[in-house]
């Protein structure tokens, strides 16, 4: 995803679940799309770069197990000091919460 209407459109009619380290937006869909934003209140470049690599890599991890949609992770500025087991922890959280496990 790279269009900001196409995150909009998320942000506006999808599902929210909040996480200590990040915020995930789902609307479910009949194909895979996804998206990952980290503002600069995580911090400079580098930071929100590597933010936005974990969650990609975690995402990566669960991406068999979920349903179809459009996934938009957003970090917070707690993800830089959590875990890789508690940041796994948090997405696995958020996406049974908008119901995308299947």
């Amino acid at each position: 995803m790279k269009l900001p209407k196409e995150f909009q459109l998320v942000y506006k009619r999808g599902k929210a679940a909040h996480a200590k380290s990040s915020v995930l937006f789902y609307l479910k869909g009949k194909e895979y799309k996804n998206g990952f934003t980290a503002s600069k209140k995580v911090g400079n470049a580098v930071y929100r770069n590597r933010a936005k690599r974990r969650l990609r890599a975690l995402f990566l991890e669960f991406s068999p197990q979920i349903t179809t949609g459009t996934y938009i992770f957003v970090a917070k500025e707690a993800i830089r000091n959590v875990s890789h087991d508690d940041l796994k922890r948090d997405m696995q959280r958020a996406l049974k919460k908008v119901g995308a496990l299947e």
